[in-house]
């Protein structure tokens, strides 16, 4: 009778794939045996030729929900004596691995977790083959129960039996465990547990009190999304005066109410993924607090068990359907993690902490996505998503580590073609956070077996993440930041040629010492060209001037207005003289002023001068009002709205953008009596003017035809539209983000892919 080897390559680990083969094996009458390698699943099947050909059909067609097949290699071997199919002890191999993220209850175990009649009836850590814990509860490859924190929870004769019987939802389900023989929760420094510190904690919200809970990726800092003053005193412990707070609403019909859903965003809210995804407000019942003078909010639902039980548990209170679910963090700082973590770092930020006593190996914060044009655009890509590889068409033998940029940090392991991008990990100002990507990143190599040959950093020279880099021994490559984000737009579409990459974010050190921001570059995968930029201008104050728009705005007005910037900035109430003879001096002396093409700054400079923004208490926030002020008009009346033509100026083939002159002339109409939000939109509609003809100037001298649009700027959505639109109206084709983010958690993707197209 005919026998085959079929090794099955892709997301086939923590997804119930083995018992999956089982039971189709034993529906088709096969012979064998299935086991995990550690980089793919192997089979040996034996029967008649026609229904090994159906088996292989089901292999490779009719997975398991949350696993992918991405290759599949059918072997002929010779007869071998199986009695009967079996799931076999793992073995480890090298190649390539698919680690899946952790997975969302799933449908059938939240109906079990709310059934009376079960026997896991509120049991907080539910989970099967489909769902529940996967990557931060991972010790090794392959992913079995001993390789994972589980193994501290030793299982109970009837889990022992579901998880060897075929016929039960949780047979192989590694995180398998019952009210019996599961974790506990509990509430920190007291003897309160189990159903008596859920009751514990839902009476708390319901006071008004702030909790923290532990998640599957680290704490959530909670409170009634609908108690003003619970949220303003959250606010006020976390120092976090104006920054929009994420909020779990309890099921479709809390979101419904609150929020307007366009179509496709309901499929990834109630997903496997369940990232925050941000919805346009209604006049609901959420608490002005939650994202002031913002029109968006933050808005997941529940992905844990413990969650659903915090909103729906038989003890009589009555619950809120709206909580914030803010990352449980010092700002600066990682999630924290275990007990002794949240009761040192966010202890003073809540009145009491739910936590539970299974181990939390990787941190995990939510994955957050805006929405463009139909699809999701991530902004922080995390739990759910990572560390899924981006997979690129570039063939290569190489092991390589991109450490990242510093803001917003993502480090990316590359293994030849795959590209294994790690949750988000934070900013690296934090010896805290610069010590969590440092663990990270081992316990990261270990689990993909990768030894790198090659590490590639960001240019600047007192980034800390370049010290980590240089710190691991490995032979070095810096790649510049701004050519980084470009690479990374290039890689998540898996294109490997020429294109005119529009480079738009905050601050980037250049390759020629000054502070980069607004650029465009000629790239391909082998180097860049500068050929563009919007026009310099002093950046005075370090790093306060990134929080302080009206800085920026003052040297931008003095580079166009001249004698008159005096008068402008007081009409303006930007400064007073004073203040802006200081400003002038270190400028013109060098104190604490660099040369910048900020693009970044250039928008917080828009803002403060057009009264919207003059400082932002968290990054971007100066930014983000100018963009909702533009949209606001957009809604109103764009169509009758004109332009400014932004002068284009060509010196030795560099394309240089009269920025300067387009921020005096929106500073005169704002004087003059023009409304601050068509003034926002005409910024955005005229810098994205300046811009297509800037590409459409390079692509006429070079014959590019792709453009690739990057960086932090690009999460604007209405700059990213009329840029993206009005290119493709030019007949160039545009590249553009979507499950990698535009701004620097992506460019470690970016460094990865220089480091595979530039191996020797």
């Amino acid at each position: 009778m005919p026998c085959l080897m079929i090794r099955l390559y892709g997301i086939v680990q923590g997804v119930g794939f083995r018992p999956f083969v089982s039971r189709a094996a034993d529906s088709l009458g096969v012979l064998g045996t299935v086991a995990n390698k550690g980089s793919y699943v192997e089979v040996f099947a034996k029967a008649d030729a026609g229904t090994l050909e159906r088996f292989v059909h089901i292999l490779k067609n009719d997975t398991p929900e949350r696993a992918v097949v991405i290759s599949a290699d059918v072997r002929k071997i010779e007869d071998t004596d199986y009695k009967s199919f079996q799931i076999i002890e793992s073995e480890k191999e090298s190649g390539d691995i698919f680690v899946s993220p952790d997975i969302a209850t799933c449908d059938k175990c939240r109906a079990e977790l709310f059934d009376k009649n079960d026997r896991r009836y509120l049991h907080p850590f539910i989970n099967c083959t489909q769902c529940g814990p996967r990557l931060t509860i991972l010790e090794a490859m392959p992913y079995d129960r001993e390789r994972t924190t589980m193994k501290d929870f030793p299982m109970c004769p009837e889990c022992e039996y579901e998880y060897t019987h075929s016929h039960t939802r949780r047979y192989d389900a590694q995180p398998v465990c019952c009210n019996d023989c599961g974790p506990q929760v509990y509430i920190v420094g007291s003897d309160i547990k189990g159903s008596d510190a859920i009751t514990f904690a839902r009476k708390s919200i319901m006071d008004g009190r702030i909790i923290a809970v532990k998640g599957i990726g680290g704490f959530h800092l909670c409170c009634d999304a609908k108690n003003e003053n619970a949220v303003r005193r959250l606010r006020a412990l976390k120092n976090r005066p104006q920054k929009p707070f994420a909020v779990m609403m309890k099921d479709m019909a809390a979101v419904l109410r609150e929020c307007e859903v366009l179509d496709g965003q309901q499929r990834f809210l109630t997903g496997y993924q369940k990232p925050i995804l941000l919805l346009e407000k209604k006049s609901g019942e959420l608490c002005e607090s939650i994202s002031p003078d913002n029109p968006t909010v933050g808005v997941m639902l529940p992905y844990a068990p413990l969650q659903m039980l915090l909103f729906d548990y038989p003890d009589g209170v009555k619950m809120t359907d709206c909580l914030v679910m803010t990352s449980g963090n010092v700002s600066g700082a990682p999630i924290c993690r275990n007990d002794e973590d949240a009761q040192k770092e966010i202890g003073s930020y809540c009145d009491i902490i739910l936590s539970h006593n299974r181990r939390i190996l990787i941190r995990a914060d939510d994955s957050v996505m805006d929405w463009f044009e139909g699809k999701p655009y991530m902004i922080r890509r995390s739990r759910g998503f990572a560390p899924l590889p981006v997979m690129v068409s570039t063939k290569g033998r190489l092991e390589s580590l991109a450490i990242g940029g510093e803001l917003k940090n993502t480090f990316c392991i590359g293994k030849n073609e795959l590209l294994y991008l790690s949750s988000y990990v934070g900013d690296m100002a934090d010896i805290r956070t610069v010590n969590a990507l440092k663990e990270s990143v081992q316990r990261m190599q270990e689990l993909l077996e990768v030894k790198p040959g090659k590490c590639i950093c960001d240019m600047h020279p007192r980034y800390n993440t370049v010290t980590v880099a240089e710190e691991t021994g490995l032979p070095l490559e810096k790649v510049q930041h701004h050519f980084a984000h470009i690479l990374s737009c290039m890689a998540e579409n898996d294109v490997n040629e020429k294109v005119i990459g529009v480079s738009f974010d905050g601050t980037g050190y250049g390759t020629d010492g000054t502070v980069w921001g607004g650029e465009i570059l000629l790239c391909d995968t082998h180097g860049f060209e500068r050929a563009g930029s919007i026009r310099p201008f002093k950046q005075v104050g370090g790093d306060a001037s990134s929080k302080e728009g009206w800085r920026i705005a003052v040297q931008l007005l003095r580079d166009g207005f001249g004698e008159q910037a005096l008068s402008v900035c007081e009409r303006l109430g930007l400064c007073d003289e004073k203040t802006f003879r200081l400003q002038s001096v270190m400028a013109d002396k060098g104190i604490n002023a660099v040369t910048s093409t900020s693009a970044g700054r250039l928008f917080d400079a828009v803002s403060a001068i057009l009264g919207i923004r003059t400082h932002s208490t968290f990054e971007g926030e100066s930014s983000m009002c100018l963009e909702f002020a533009a949209e606001r008009f957009e809604k109103r009346s764009a169509d009758s709205c004109d332009i400014i033509g932004v002068g284009l100026q060509s010196e030795n083939g560099f394309e240089t953008l009269d920025t300067t002159t387009l921020v005096s002339q929106l500073a005169q109409l704002f004087l003059d009596g023009g409304d601050s939000d068509e003034l926002a939109y005409i910024f955005h509609a005229s810098l994205a003017d300046a811009i297509v003809r800037c590409c459409e100037n390079l692509a006429g001298k070079t014959g590019i035809k792709t453009a690739a649009l990057s960086g932090g700027v690009f999460q604007n959505k209405l700059l990213l539209r009329l840029v993206k639109h009005r290119l493709e109206e030019k007949g160039i084709r545009v590249l553009i983000h979507e499950l990698v983010p535009a701004n620097d958690g992506g460019i470690a993707l970016g460094q990865a892919y220089y480091a595979l197209c530039n191996k020797q």
